[in-house]
């Protein structure tokens, strides 16, 4: 049986978006959701690749256009791209933009998402407000697409066949979770609550864990023992 498509409100939502918007705000949406989705770039990942695809034609084939929740019209090619890491988008920060030989110091809030736009009061032309687009770019592994974090984790084969507890170094800290025994790979783990904070209309995202086997993996005693070694100290070995 074939499973339904995405609605056209999950489908805004794919791309970023918050409701029906204008043709440019649409395509510049979705020129950034599926920068970020393209599997042969890192942090990229093949199915949510074809769902930015797929978001994109469903909103073209309905022939609206409603702009009554799009930012104000700006000139697209003379706007900067406010380009945050998963960490700024979870937790807020300060990041510098250059625009037209000036540098911008923006405050952005924690729960930016990709295809919205941080609102500068007075910064446009004539004393107008302006509105920047903003990307959440892949680092240090770690990855967002809508309200969700992604990331890849290596696991010793024999636990992806056997099953067991896998311990998740994420940025929130160590989580556990447990590996049913003869799945397919590739295995995806959801943990739930870890993605990017609610904020407005969107809700709190999850944590995508991606495992991939590897030989050089740490097994489970070996990850003890590293940890183990991390917080013991001559000291204690002397008392």
């Amino acid at each position: 049986m074939t499973s339904p498509g995405p609605t056209l409100s999950e489908a805004f939502a794919v791309l970023g978006l918050h409701g029906p918007m204008d043709q440019e705000a649409v395509t510049r949406a979705f020129r950034l959701a599926v920068k970020t989705a393209r599997p042969d770039t890192d942090g990229g990942d093949a199915e949510r690749f074809r769902r930015v695809i797929a978001a994109y034609r469903l909103i073209q084939s309905t022939g609206e256009r409603p702009a009554a929740l799009a930012a104000p019209a700006q000139a697209s090619a003379t706007l900067p791209v406010v380009g945050l890491t998963p960490q700024q988008a979870i937790a807020g920060g300060r990041v510098e933009v250059r625009l037209g030989g000036r540098t911008l110091r923006i405050v952005a809030p924690a729960g930016m998402r990709t295809g919205e736009h941080l609102r500068l009061r007075g910064a446009g032309p004539e004393g107008g407000d302006l509105y920047l687009p903003v990307l959440i770019r892949p680092t240090d592994g770690l990855s967002a697409f809508g309200d969700d974090l992604f990331m890849d984790w290596s696991v010793p084969l024999r636990l992806l066949c056997d099953g067991g507890r896998v311990e998740i170094d994420t940025h929130a800290g160590v989580r556990s979770a447990w590996v049913t025994p003869g799945l397919h790979t590739p295995v995806r783990l959801r943990l739930r609550d870890l993605g990017l904070p609610a904020r407005g209309s969107r809700p709190q995202g999850h944590l995508f864990v991606a495992l991939k086997p590897s030989r050089d993996a740490p097994s489970a005693a070996e990850d003890l023992l590293a940890r183990f070694t991390r917080v013991w100290t001559p000291g204690r070995m002397a008392a």
